[in-house]
């Protein structure tokens, strides 16, 4: 036990986020569960207050983004696999390494409390004034955990950065690094670049509550809409920050089971690049509905649209790269063939609400809700799934059940399907508000929020199975062949399974020709 609490070793860090994102995932997957039997029916059921609901649903956004997605990307798979891919020892600032998981625990343990304290938050995981100042819920506590992770995830970004440009095996040039590590590079820079403004903004939240400022009061003077550009300057960034890491991913999982190279790679570089240059000028589709010049909401409209120009020659990548591919259809490709369908559902809904006119309708109905879990929600969680089936021979040196793990997968596919479709349609027909406890105006989505219910319930079945199939597997599964998916890449060709301290029994080099695409 003390070896691992105390450890530095960036495989070690890298399982602790990866348990600790899955505990935030758990919990906040128990929160979904509340608020879906919550709207089983019309009427307070479940919920034995309307702040209560508030509370599930703060709770459940905050842990699901800041707990599970960007730890899960950026701690989980960028400590366990960057320096593998890149031949290093280690990353280049162990102890600061160890300091932002023991953060992000911190700002876990403090998001729990939650559960305890008499005065929970219920404000969300976006906390818009003017209710965040004026709630009795606990505000400090939102602030408190978005520093403490925040904190954290800028020093993962900057410990990560160091590595990648500094660390590289000697021989490997830039355009010779896995589409991994290249993603999480332009994903870290965005990052670096804009969570210090979500931390200004939750800060000057403070000061209004208890401070009695008034920076976001417009009776006094401020605001109230500064807040929330600051927010979502910072979270539509963020959005990226998942989407960038999980893309990474998902090349590593399917360009390895086709035995094909990234089609188009120096194409699919570039635009991960464009994403970095675009991202920051697209926040106001957030707030096309808030009062601002015209001009503002068509200029962001255009900006918006234009990041799908790199986002599609991404996805038009993952394509061609199946294409005349020797395919291997296991559990973690499973769960990577199912994101080209998820990629296909959430952008194509994502074109509507980047639109003036049509978003103006769809803004704050469930629509919106159902679009952004497809594609960033299930999308990333899927990869991260996919992801540990794929490396979890490296990691354990022992094989899951496939079995299980493929029908896990299907109980997980088809229960957000079922979850997400109706309210795609209750968004579209009946305009049903999203984040809303009750619903008596529009009997008519009883139904639809039935069958939601019940892909739920599938969902956390399928979830169960999973865990069930990951700790028995790492306990008494069957000893995994050093390479078993006859991978190119270093982590599977130079390092044991599991790798020991160190990594590589031999300082690595690669040559000019090398390729961790170049499957034989």
């Amino acid at each position: 036990m003390k070896e691992w609490i105390f450890t530095t070793d960036h495989k070690r860090v890298g399982i602790l986020y990866l348990i600790g994102s899955m505990a935030a995932f758990a919990v906040a997957g128990i929160m979904a569960l509340l608020m879906r039997a919550e709207q089983f029916n019309i009427g307070l059921g479940v919920a034995s207050e309307p702040t209560q609901y508030n509370t599930w649903l703060y709770f459940h956004g905050a842990a699901m983004i800041l707990g599970f997605l960007i730890p899960g990307l950026t701690g989980f798979a960028a400590n366990y696999l960057i320096p593998l891919m890149i031949g290093a020892k280690d990353v280049a600032f162990p102890r600061l390494n160890a300091l932002s998981l023991w953060l992000f625990w911190m700002g876990i343990v403090v998001a729990l409390l939650t559960f305890v304290i008499p005065d929970a938050p219920d404000i969300m995981w976006t906390g818009y004034p003017p209710y965040s100042v004026k709630t009795a819920g606990n505000t400090a506590f939102y602030v408190f955990t978005v520093h403490l992770i925040g904190f954290s995830s800028i020093l993962g970004a900057v410990n990560f950065l160091t590595t990648i440009i500094y660390m590289r095996a000697p021989g490997m040039g830039w355009m010779q690094m896995n589409v991994f590590v290249w993603s999480l590079f332009t994903g870290l820079i965005v990052q670096l670049v804009f969570v210090p403004v979500l931390a200004a903004a939750v800060t000057l939240l403070l000061f209004d509550k208890y401070l009695g400022t008034h920076f976001f009061d417009a009776a006094a003077g401020g605001d109230v809409l500064l807040y929330q550009n600051l927010f979502w300057f910072y979270s539509h960034p963020a959005v990226y920050v998942i989407f960038l890491p999980a893309m990474g991913l998902l090349f590593e999982i399917i360009s390895t089971n086709a035995k094909n190279r990234p089609f188009n790679y120096n194409a699919l570089i570039v635009g991960m690049c464009g994403i970095v240059l675009i991202t920051g000028e697209v926040w106001v589709h957030h707030l096309y509905t808030s009062g601002m010049p015209d001009w503002i909401r068509i200029g962001q409209m255009v900006t918006t649209l234009m990041i799908s120009v790199p986002v599609g020659v991404m996805v038009i990548s993952l394509w061609g790269t199946l294409y005349k591919g020797a395919i291997t259809f296991n559990t973690a490709m499973y769960y990577g063939v199912s994101c080209l369908f998820l990629l296909l559902l959430g952008g194509l809904t994502g074109i509507p609400l980047a639109m003036t006119a049509l978003d103006l309708h769809l803004s704050e109905t469930s629509f919106i809700h159902a679009h952004f879990h497809f594609i960033m929600g299930i999308f990333a969680a899927f990869v991260v799934f996919g992801s540990v089936y794929f490396y979890f021979p490296k990691m354990t040196g022992r094989m899951c059940n496939e079995a299980l793990g493929k029908l896990s997968f299907w109980l997980n596919f088809i229960g957000v399907n079922v979850t997400f479709w109706p309210l795609f349609i209750i968004g579209v027909k009946y305009g049903m508000p999203r984040r809303y406890y009750d619903y008596a105006r529009i009997p008519e989505a009883v139904p639809y929020h039935h069958v939601a219910t019940f892909g739920a319930v599938l969902v956390a079945l399928g979830i169960t199975l999973m865990l069930v199939n990951w700790i028995y597997g790492a306990i008494k599964g069957p000893k995994a062949p050093e390479n078993p998916w006859r991978s190119a890449s270093l982590e599977w060709t130079h390092a044991a399974s599991p790798p020991p301290h160190g990594n590589f029994p031999a300082p690595v080099t690669v040559s000019s020709d090398w390729t961790p695409y170049n499957y034989k």
